[in-house]
C-alpha cells in the first residue's frame, strides 16, 4: 500500500479532439496514458504508476450537439476506455477510482486516483464550470475539479484542484485570450466543502497545488524580420521547426511566456519546457508530422502548475519537478496533438508536534501569491453562468433541428428552411387570394 506523505506522481494529459466524439481517439491510449515507462528510471528501479491521473479535452464533439448539452454520454464513454487504458498499462496492474469528471459544452476534464493510497484519503470532492465565450456561453471556458487528500502532512491534508480550459482562438486575438484567464479565474468558484463550511466562495487559486491545462491558443507571433517570416517556402520555414536549437529561440515569441512573464496571466504558475517538443497546432488531418501551411505553428496545448511552497519571488522556479513534458505525434484524428506531462510532487511538510491524527481539524494549506495580486470572485458569477447555459441551450437545439432538417448538414438545413418558408408564405398569399375571388361577394360603394 503507498504511503500518503511520499512524493506524489500526478500525471496529466491534454487533448483538442476537433469536434470528433467517439471518434477523437484511438482504442489503444498506451502512447499518451502510459509514460511512466520511458521515465521509470528517473524515479526508481522499478517501474512507478501515477497516484493522481487527470485527463483533459477540448472539442469533445460536435458543438451543437455540446451547446445543446448532449455531451453526458460521450464523457461516460471516455471515461469507461480511460480507466481501461490506466489500468491496462499501469506498470504493476494498479487499479484506479474515479474521483470526478465535469464537462461544459466541448471542454472535460476527468480526474483519478490510484486505489491502494490517494483514493482512501479523497474528500470534499467539488466540480465547477464556467463559459467564456460571446455572452459567456460556454463554446469557450473552463472545467475544474477540486478535492482534498486528508491526512496528508496533517489531519487537514492538503487540496488539490484541475482547470481544464478552452480559451479564444487566432494570433490577433491576445486580448481575448487574456480576458479569458481573467474571466475564469473571477467566476469559476467552489463553494465551501463540508469539512469547512464556514469558508466563503473561493477562486482557483485558493488550493494547495493547482493544475492548468487545456487547449490555451497562446501562438508563436514571429516578426515580420524573423528568418521563418522570410523563408522563401512555407515548407522549407516548417522544416526548421524540427530543430529543438530553434525552437528554443522561438519561445521568446511565445504570447503565453510573455504574458505571463509580465504578470498579465497565469499569475504564480509555472511550466516545463514546452519547446523541446514540436509545436502542437496546426497539423494536416491524418498526418503525423506534417503542418497546415495556413496558420503558424504554435504551442497551443499547455500544461502549468504551482504547489504552496513555492515562492512569489521566484517564478521561473517550483517545488514540483516536471519530470516528463512532452507531446504525441501519433495522433492524428484532429489538427492538435495531445500533450502529457508527469509532475512529481514535494513532500508534504510535516511536524512531530502536530501529527496528522491529533488535534482539530486546520485549514490546508494554500498557493503563495504576490502580494500585488488578490483574486476576486465575480458577485454576478451565477448570473452570468446560467445567461450563458440558456444561450447555448437555445443556440444549440435550433442549430440541431437545422442539421436534422438537412439530414446531417447544416448548409442543407438553412436551404430546406428557406424553401419550406418561402413555399409557406406562397401558399399563404395564393390562398387568401383565392378565398377573395371564390368566398364572399365584395361590396362596392356607390359613388
Amino acid at each position: 500500500m503507498g504511503n500518503i506523505n511520499e512524493q506524489l506522481l500526478v500525471q496529466i494529459g491534454s487533448y483538442n479532439t476537433n469536434l470528433q466524439a467517439g471518434a477523437g481517439l484511438p482504442q489503444d491510449l498506451v502512447d499518451w496514458l502510459a509514460p511512466t515507462f520511458q521515465v521509470s528510471s528517473f524515479l526508481s528501479k522499478e517501474q512507478r504508476a501515477p497516484d493522481i491521473v487527470a485527463i483533459g479535452f477540448q472539442e469533445l464533439l460536435p458543438l451543437h450537439l455540446g451547446l445543446a448539452g448532449r455531451s453526458k454520454s460521450v464523457i461516460d464513454e471516455r471515461d469507461a476506455h480511460i480507466r481501461t487504458q490506466i489500468e491496462v498499462h499501469a506498470p504493476n496492474k494498479e487499479a484506479y477510482s474515479l474521483v470526478a469528471k465535469v464537462v461544459n459544452v466541448g471542454v472535460a476534464l476527468l480526474v483519478y486516483a490510484k486505489d491502494d493510497a490517494i483514493a482512501r484519503h479523497v474528500c470534499d470532492v467539488q466540480t465547477q464550470w464556467t463559459g467564456s465565450g460571446p455572452a459567456y456561453m460556454g463554446n469557450k471556458g473552463a472545467v475544474g475539479i477540486r478535492f482534498r487528500v486528508a491526512d496528508r502532512g496533517s489531519k487537514a491534508g492538503e487540496v488539490f484542484t484541475f482547470v481544464c480550459a478552452h480559451f479564444t482562438a487566432h494570433e490577433t486575438h491576445l486580448k481575448h485570450r487574456i480576458a479569458d484567464y481573467h474571466h475564469i479565474v473571477r467566476t469559476l468558484l467552489f463553494p465551501p466543502p463540508p469539512s469547512f463550511p464556514n469558508e466563503p466562495l473561493t477562486t482557483m487559486y485558493a488550493t494547495s497545488h493547482l493544475f492548468f491545462l487545456g487547449d490555451l491558443n497562446f501562438r508563436v507571433a514571429i516578426p515580420p524580420s524573423h528568418q521563418l517570416r522570410t523563408a522563401s517556402r512555407n515548407e522549407e520555414a516548417l522544416t526548421m521547426l524540427t530543430d529543438e536549437i530553434t525552437r528554443e529561440s522561438l519561445k521568446e515569441y511565445d504570447q503565453l511566456i510573455n504574458e505571463r512573464r509580465n504578470g498579465r496571466v497565469f499569475i504564480s504558475l509555472r511550466e516545463g519546457p514546452f519547446w523541446t517538443f514540436k509545436c502542437t497546432y496546426k497539423y494536416v488531418l491524418g498526418e503525423v508530422d506534417k503542418y497546415n501551411t495556413r496558420r503558424a505553428p504554435s504551442w497551443t496545448d499547455r500544461i502549468l502548475y504551482a504547489t504552496y511552497t513555492d515562492s512569489p519571488n521566484a517564478p521561473d522556479k517550483s517545488d514540483i519537478t516536471n519530470i516528463l513534458y512532452t507531446s504525441i505525434p501519433s495522433y492524428v484524428t484532429s489538427d492538435h496533438k495531445p500533450v502529457v506531462s508527469l509532475l512529481l510532487l514535494p513532500a508534504p511538510n510535516t511536524s512531530p508536534s502536530t501529527p496528522a491524527e491529533a488535534g482539530p481539524l486546520s485549514t490546508p494549506p494554500r498557493l503563495c501569491l504576490p502580494s500585488t495580486y488578490t483574486p476576486t470572485p465575480d458577485p454576478f458569477t451565477i448570473v452570468k453562468k446560467y445567461t450563458g447555459r440558456t444561450l447555448d441551450r437555445i443556440v444549440g437545439y435550433t442549430w440541431w433541428l437545422i442539421i436534422v432538417f438537412g439530414a446531417g448538414s447544416t448548409v442543407v438545413g438553412i436551404f430546406n428552411f428557406l424553401c419550406v418558408y418561402a413555399s409557406w408564405k406562397w401558399l399563404g398569399r395564393w390562398w387568401w387570394g383565392s378565398s377573395n375571388g371564390h368566398g364572399a361577394p365584395t361590396t362596392v360603394d356607390a359613388a
